[in-house]
Formats: structure tokens, C-alpha cells, sequence
């Protein structure tokens, strides 16, 4: 198996590309700090794009997207694993994040679905929890 080359900090515009081809929440992307999203493929051109929110001890996964053509080769899992390494580097205890259409997929990644109301008052301030994405989304954390 070839390893999938990951970079960090893809071009904002490619990020927003990717997000709402996906249909992702874009809005705060002109905000995010880029340097904890990673990117697979050409750094010119990246074919899946994924972020963090670094919040102390806790991380929002945030923009996990791969193009339609990059689907079903690994693109996404090295994805999140690079995010997951990143994450523990700085000193992150849980990853959390919401999904509408890929909770199959982290679970498979070892994410598990927890109530929303138990989400810890950091991920709770932020944009794509309070505002962004729907009270329908799942939530869910992995314990690192």
C-alpha cells in the first residue's frame, strides 16, 4: 500500500473548495487557524482536506473532505490519523465533532456517539457547535 502523502496548512480557498463541495459548514473558515488543518495530495490542487480546533485538553475535528474522485482509497483515515497524531502532540485528551452524513465512518475509527448535552463548555462556544451545523448532527468523541 502507498502512503498518502499528508501536508499541513492547505490554502484557505482549497479548504473552503472542499468543505462545500461536501457540503460543510464554510462560514468561520476565514477565521480557523489553518495551521492545525492538514491536506492530502498536491498542495496546489489537494484532493481532502481535514481540521482542529485546538481548545486546551479537548480538539473539534472540523472539515473532514474528500473530492468524489479521491473517496474510497484511504484519503480520509490518513486524514483523520494525521489530525489524531497532531492533536495528541499538543497535549489533546478527546477529539469531538459533528457529523450528518459519515457517523459509519468514525466509528470505524473508534469515535463513539455521546449526547450533546455533554459536550464540555469549549466545544460548546464554538461556531460550528453553537451555530453551524444542525441540532440533528451526531455527536461524538474519541478519548486519545
Amino acid at each position: 500500500m502507498t502512503a498518502i502523502p499528508i501536508f499541513r496548512q492547505p490554502d484557505a480557498a482549497q479548504v473552503r473548495r472542499l468543505a462545500e463541495l461536501a457540503g460543510l459548514p464554510t462560514a468561520d473558515l476565514a477565521a480557523a487557524d489553518l495551521s492545525h488543518f492538514f491536506g492530502c495530495g498536491a498542495m496546489d490542487r489537494p484532493h481532502g482536506v481535514v481540521g482542529l480546533e485546538l481548545l486546551g485538553t479537548e480538539a473539534l475535528l472540523r472539515s473532514l473532505a474528500v473530492d468524489a474522485g479521491a473517496r474510497g482509497s484511504g484519503n480520509g483515515r490518513a486524514l483523520v490519523a494525521a489530525a489524531e497524531q497532531h492533536a495528541r502532540g499538543s497535549g489533546v485528551g478527546s477529539i469531538y465533532l459533528l457529523t450528518t452524513t459519515a457517523a459509519g465512518f468514525f466509528e470505524r475509527l473508534g469515535y463513539a456517539r455521546v449526547e450533546r448535552e455533554g459536550a464540555p463548555p469549549a466545544i460548546r462556544r464554538t461556531r460550528e457547535f453553537g451555530e453551524l451545523c444542525p441540532a440533528s448532527a451526531t455527536f461524538m468523541v474519541k478519548h486519545l
